[in-house]
């Protein structure tokens, strides 16, 4: 094993997926709710291997090869996030019933039953969400396909291996830290106005990364 190269691969990769981007957002907002949170950091760190693994691989020079691919795939991703965005803030504005159920069941029944997240959801729904997150997110591609591909391409053929397996590691730790990290915010999130607050200001975040990305 290449450690200089692993440890090179784990740098940047930790450079770049710590910032708050529509996926990490979403993994967060979900471990809150404690709602698949397994499922999600699952396919979110598989995913990152794929992509990691394809990058590091070579596949970076198809995408300057077929450009064209690379902006359709960008604008069905602007378009997703766009949609996402303006959902979050609807959210804000007016919250589910299944939040604001939390601070009546909070606040009210003389029986003491109380809820701390919101209604479960069905998996399938969030799994979808997940895989549209990884895969129709231009930034997914740019940070775990592009960069840290065409970073892995400048390693010595004998050290690719160990720059990926370094970029992998950072990826996993990731995900597995914010979807059960999130956990520990639930208690902060016991009322419907913290849930607009996160949801505001994932939404805000998510149209601004669109709207700088649109070109």
């Amino acid at each position: 094993m290449d450690w200089l190269a692993f440890s090179h691969g784990a740098a940047l990769c930790a450079s770049l997926i710590v910032t708050i981007g529509a996926q990490n957002a979403f993994v967060l907002r979900q471990g809150i709710s404690r709602s698949h949170v397994g499922k999600i950091v699952v396919l979110c760190t598989i995913s990152d291997f794929i992509l990691i693994g394809a990058g590091v691989g070579g596949a970076s020079v198809l995408v300057e090869r077929y450009p064209l691919f690379v902006h359709t795939m960008l604008y069905v991703g602007l378009a997703y996030l766009a949609w996402f965005g303006i959902s979050a803030l609807r959210r804000a504005v007016r919250p589910g019933h299944a939040v604001l159920e939390v601070e009546t069941a909070s606040s009210g029944d003389a029986g003491g039953a109380t809820s701390t997240s919101p209604a479960a959801q069905r998996a399938l729904p969030v799994i979808l969400m997940t895989l549209a997150f990884t895969w129709l997110n231009p930034h997914v591609y740019l940070d775990t396909f592009l960069l840290i591909g065409t970073a892995g391409a400048r390693e010595p053929e004998g050290s690719r291996v160990a720059f990926a397996l370094g970029a992998m590691a950072v990826s996993a730790v990731w995900f597995v830290g914010l979807g059960y990290g999130g956990r520990a915010l639930a208690p902060l999130f016991r009322r419907a106005m913290a849930w607009r607050v996160l949801d505001g200001a994932i939404g805000g975040m998510v149209l601004l990364m669109a709207v700088a990305q649109f070109r």
